[in-house]
């Protein structure tokens, strides 16, 4: 099943400050802050969420096809596309941009400055839903503003399934704007936090919310994720990870397995706990496409951690 992936690519620049943020603020002074952290330690991760998904489904034997824009700066990018077989026609170039970018600078006590930098995201909705041929089920991730919007449309209007994964751009959309996301939505997926955020700021009930899609997905963190279907709770508890690396892109790994077990027709226990071990699995390595699996081996992992392995 081919599967489109709407959503950024980004460059995540990770910095660590070999010290404490506060030692160096005078918070008397803070009107005009002028400070410079030394960053001995930096390493580049090729992330953003439509690159994360995809990377996750690919693992899996999924078919995943990413659109995104991308700027003149993503050569190193396109090659690690490239030596995964992941497929890129439905990922456009702008030329006089560059490729959305992070700048996380993080402390001994885990602080973190973060500047973003959107580039060629902004252009997203040059993309439109009609260049990928054969889509069977989509995904809505976070991206331009203007592109969220018109994707979701397009997937509607072909009449193709797909996830409203909102992310982080949640808050760039009004009341009005999230209950059109949600009336033309077929699933739902938020983490916690964004699930308290899209029910204030959409005016409905996490269980109005539920009952206007086929299923809406709440992941938590440690205490696991909850499936909202037909009237019920699932609850999918974490799935065993070896050890615990870094947390940052385990919810995209998660969708990687969600959109795999909603395209291969898998009952939604199972869809859960898949998409649990794919968090689980990132969770043992740093960085957002560092680990390396199979379809095969997932599929041993799963049988260890539930018994059964049957799809």
């Amino acid at each position: 099943m081919r599967t489109l992936i709407c959503g950024s690519f980004a460059y995540d620049n990770i910095m660590v400050f070999q010290d404490r943020f506060k030692n160096h603020i005078l918070p008397e002074q803070i009107h005009i802050l002028n400070v410079c952290f030394l960053v001995p330690e930096m390493r580049r991760e090729f992330g953003g969420c439509a690159g994360n998904i995809a990377y996750s489904l690919h693992s899996l034997g999924g078919q995943p096809v990413p659109m995104g824009t991308v700027g003149k700066d993503f050569s190193a990018y396109q090659q690690w596309l490239n030596d995964h077989e992941i497929e890129q026609h439905c990922i456009r170039e702008v030329p006089d941009a560059y490729t959305a970018q992070a700048f996380i600078t993080t402390d001994l006590d885990d602080n973190q400055i973060t500047a973003f930098h959107p580039g060629a995201m902004n252009s997203a909705h040059l993309n439109t839903v009609a260049d990928a041929e054969h889509i069977s089920l989509g995904i809505v991730s976070p991206d331009g503003k203007q592109a969220m919007l018109e994707h979701a449309e397009q997937f509607h209007q072909a009449g193709i399934p797909f996830v409203f994964d909102p992310g982080q751009g949640l808050p760039m959309f009004d009341k009005a704007s999230l209950q059109h996301f949600i009336e033309l939505a077929d699933y739902i997926t938020v983490n916690n936090y964004e699930g308290h955020m899209l029910e204030q700021n959409s005016g409905l009930s996490t269980a109005t919310i539920a009952d206007r899609v086929k299923a809406l997905i709440v992941t938590r963190g440690e205490l696991g994720s909850q499936i909202h279907v037909d009237g019920k709770i699932l609850e999918i508890p974490c799935a065993p990870a070896s050890q615990t690396v870094d947390p940052t892109g385990c919810g995209d790994a998660y969708r990687g397995g969600l959109l795999y077990g909603i395209g291969h027709q898998l009952d939604w226990q199972a869809t859960g706990q898949l998409a649990a071990l794919m968090g689980a699995i990132k969770i043992e390595t740093p960085g957002t496409q560092n680990y390396h699996t199979s379809a095969d081996q997932v599929r041993s992992r799963y049988q260890q951690a539930y018994g059964s392995a049957d799809w």
